[in-house]
């Protein structure tokens, strides 16, 4: 790869942003796709079905032939409440490959010893969030139940494309919700990308179960292209 491409790929891989390295069999060209760059490439319906699925591969015939080489950041859970749900649903992401933060303003439970080798940010979501980054690479799931430290942060989520984004809470809870983040300027589109109630519907009961039931969920949105879904949103936001 030349020097050029791999410091631009290097460049988008600090910022979080998926790109594709595409390399045309016939010719030995390689060119940087980025998804800035996606809509006006030759090959824009190929590297985004690419992009999609996370996965590199040949694409096309003969001489216009090439290889996607997928480049996408690595999928992220930021968890808001440093719940009982939390602390089963922190290692299960780990295990599953997430790159997992807990996020809870109450210091008396968002501690080290509640929560090892995870890092947890003891700050509210306004102070907090803009130094962590939100992307469409992010899964975000509030489970305080309280809305001053929840709304905040689903709000900065749905602003920013995270593929995913869930909140704790009845039916009942999030129409008041809805309402509230309605009358804060989010559209109904961006409202109803809210997953809630949280969680898979198993019948889940205990915190552990509850917490099977949302890392199920946001895997389901991250392998079927919410990732990708996210970025155009976010780019088009």
């Amino acid at each position: 790869m030349r020097l050029d491409l791999l410091e631009a790929l290097n460049a988008e891989r600090a910022a979080r942003r998926a790109a594709v390295v595409v390399t045309e069999l016939d010719s030995g060209a390689q060119r940087l796709v980025t998804a800035a760059g996606q809509a006006s490439d030759p090959l824009a319906r190929d590297i985004g079905a690419a992009l999609a699925s996370g996965r590199s591969g040949m694409v096309g015939e003969g001489a216009g032939r090439a290889f996607l080489a997928v480049d996408v950041p690595p999928p992220r859970l930021l968890v808001v409440g440093a719940v009982h749900i939390s602390q089963a649903l922190a290692p299960m992401a780990r295990l599953a490959g997430f790159d997992i933060t807990i996020l809870d303003p109450r210091t008396a439970f968002a501690t080290p010893e509640r929560f090892p080798d995870v890092p947890v940010i003891a700050e509210w979501p306004e102070e907090a969030l803009p130094a962590y980054g939100l992307d469409p690479f992010t899964a975000v799931a509030a489970l305080t139940h309280d809305p001053k430290i929840d709304e905040p942060a689903i709000a900065a989520a749905l602003t920013a494309g995270c593929f995913y984004v869930g909140a704790l809470g009845s039916r009942r809870t999030h129409a008041r919700r809805v309402e509230r983040l309605a009358g804060a300027g989010l559209s109904q589109a961006a409202i109803g990308r809210i997953h809630a109630p949280i969680g898979l519907d198993i019948g889940a009961a205990s915190p552990a179960e509850i917490a099977v039931a949302v890392l199920g969920e946001v895997i389901r949105a991250l392998r079927l292209g919410g990732a990708a879904a996210g970025s155009a949103e976010g780019a088009a936001a």
